[in-house]
């Protein structure tokens, strides 16, 4: 078996070629796109932000990391600068709570030389702070669907002079169960507007959506396949399922796995081996839609900050992850849905950053891992850790958390649970790690080919 230093990294794109200021925005954006030290637009801003800010409708496929945030916040920016304060003049309908206050961030920062001001509206806190906001303290509002029907429901907010509307992660939201709660917001707000939808792959229900409100949409599209592929170092590491976590434990030995973001099937599951990893002296937080507010917000500080290494997570709450530098993505267990694994492995090789994206293969997952290679449209190496005991044996299920994680591939993945309206999105360092010998100083681990 011939060894091999690391996988193999796909061959990065041609940078977009576009600068900020050939873009048609206000020089008081593009002093804030500055200040975030951002000079060259990605490929769905390039595309998008022209026609956006012209008053076009937009549908627009792209995945999480392409910069499609600033894609339609910068035309909202753009298109409302001159208007009075103190109105909603646009809306954003997300599905999680994590990606609402990221929007809500970026709105402060693009809009910081502007009157602009958004809030985001979310469940799980209390109502009067987003009451006063939508009465008249904020322009740009950024909502989950259920807590914004409570307000409308109970009369809170005004969107007589909304112009613009962007539908953001349109079929996550349809996954979580969101789209009647759409459909009759949708049915409260002027139909004469600018409507955006974002989403990063187009079943017939957001299809059939995007017929009913928008009006000749401008199409937009990123090739998904492009934006899995580029920057990121994709490898299978087959392994008996009651092995994942100690495979976790032997890759964490590297030491250039600073940031690393660990996907888990269901909540249990991410609870579980957050806690087996802080048991090994491991530094790790975990983040899922059982988690409370102040729970997620100090996990992701925690990771963002450095002061966890690892980052536990399920796809619900994946959408709502905005960290720069996520050296590693681990898909501890395969996705079912192929597309699923490019919004995981987006996490990393943001901004067309470089990144690794490692999948935990067991024998019952070969199937899914087959659908992932045929939708990025190349084979993913596999390879072995030399020295991992691969035979070892499954533990007794009387030994609880000391032992491995037993598969169980019959579970349902998250999805929140109970009504749409009422989700809730809501250590010391790791032991010192072994250095090979050959790398250079650096502890870059080699692998076996299978």
């Amino acid at each position: 078996m011939a060894e091999i230093e690391h996988p193999t990294r796909k061959a990065a794109a041609p940078a977009a070629n576009v600068r900020f200021e050939e873009l048609p925005l206000h020089p008081t954006l593009r002093q804030g796109i500055r200040d975030m030290g951002y000079h060259d637009a990605t490929p769905i801003q390039s595309k998008a932000i022209p026609d956006a800010v012209g008053g076009r409708d937009i549908v627009a496929t792209a995945q999480t990391g392409t910069g499609k945030t600033a894609a339609f916040l910068l035309p909202i920016l753009e298109r409302t600068l001159d208007l009075p304060p103190g109105r909603i003049y646009a809306l954003v309908l997300t599905p999680t709570r994590e990606l609402a206050l990221q929007a809500e961030g970026f709105v402060k920062k693009l809009g910081h030389y502007t009157k602009r001001r958004g809030a985001a509206v979310y469940g799980g806190v209390g109502m009067e702070p987003q009451t006063r906001a939508l009465r008249g303290g904020a322009e740009i509002i950024i909502a989950t669907p259920g807590r914004l029907l409570d307000h409308m429901n109970r009369g809170y907010v005004n969107f007589d002079s909304l112009r613009i509307l962007v539908l953001d992660e349109a079929d996550r939201m349809l996954d979580m169960g969101f789209l009647p709660d759409v459909r009759r917001i949708l049915t409260g707000i002027p139909r004469v507007r600018q409507t955006m939808l974002f989403s990063a792959t187009m079943p017939p229900a957001v299809v059939e959506l995007a017929h009913e409100f928008l009006r000749e949409p401008r199409m937009v599209h990123v090739d998904p396949t492009t934006v899995a592929a580029v920057g990121v170092s994709h490898l299978g590491l087959p392994v008996p399922g009651h092995l994942k976590a100690a495979l976790l434990r032997e890759l964490l030995r590297d030491e250039t796995m600073t940031s690393v973001l660990v996907f888990a099937r269901t909540k249990h599951r991410a609870d579980r081996l957050a806690r087996q990893l802080t048991q090994w002296g491991i530094s790790a937080s975990v983040i899922h839609g059982n988690r409370s507010q102040s729970q997620r917000v100090h996990a992701l500080e925690g990771f963002r900050e450095g002061d966890h290494r690892v980052l536990v997570a399920t796809d619900i709450a994946a959408r709502g992850i905005d960290v720069e530098g996520v050296s590693h993505v681990v898909n501890f267990d395969v996705p079912n849905e192929a597309e699923v694994y490019v919004h995981r492995v987006g996490r990393t090789a943001r901004a067309q950053r470089q990144g690794d994206a490692y999948s935990f293969i067991s024998p019952d997952e070969q199937q899914d891992f087959g659908r992932i290679e045929r939708l990025l449209g190349f084979e993913i190496p596999r390879a072995r850790i030399p020295g991992f005991a691969y035979d070892a044996p499954a533990p007794p299920r009387a030994t609880g958390d000391g032992g491995g994680m037993r598969e169980r591939r019959g579970r349902r993945p998250e999805r929140g649970g109970g009504r749409p309206r009422s989700r809730r999105e809501g250590g010391s360092s790791a032991r010192p790690p072994r250095r090979d010998e050959g790398s250079g100083g650096r502890n870059r681990r080699t692998y076996r080919r299978w």
